[in-house]
């Protein structure tokens, strides 16, 4: 392992051996273990900036703060903020509309319609050859 290699470990990694991958742990102590001055500089001035990260102290964020950020922050209308003043009613209408529809549509399907019987109109198939006969009530002759 190169001093300059020891270096750029000890910044990704830190000062702690154990932290680093295990396939480079050997050759960093050995490198240690030979006394080079760069890496002990190294090794150094990782343990300083460890000790540096793990005094920091994280002040949590005043609420009151945050309440102001969310305040302060510029209110862009959405799409359906923009359209629901005349979508809701509209909407309602053509529900309602679609629920007359469906009511008209089943109440006409429900209800026998004499013309459609086959005994009033004629059939599809008939040439005109058959003879259609009425018959009269003698009552309603008298009338």
């Amino acid at each position: 392992m190169t001093p300059e290699r020891f270096a750029y470990l000890a910044d990704a990694y830190g000062a702690d051996l154990q932290r680093w991958p295990a396939n480079e742990r050997p050759a960093a102590q050995a490198l240690l273990d030979g006394g080079d001055g760069r890496a002990r500089e190294a090794l150094h001035q990782a343990r300083w900036l460890d000790s540096q990260l793990d005094s920091h102290q994280w002040a949590g964020a005043d609420p009151a703060l945050a309440r102001q950020i969310c305040q302060s922050a510029p209110r862009r209308a959405s799409w359906w903020s923009r359209y629901a003043r005349w979508l809701s009613p509209a909407g309602l209408v053509g529900v309602g509309i679609a629920g007359i529809v469906t009511g008209m549509l089943v109440a006409s399907m429900s209800v026998p319609l004499p013309l459609m019987s086959s005994d009033v109109l004629p059939s599809v198939f008939d040439q005109g050859d058959a003879e259609v006969v009425f018959t009269v009530n003698a009552e309603e002759t008298e009338q």
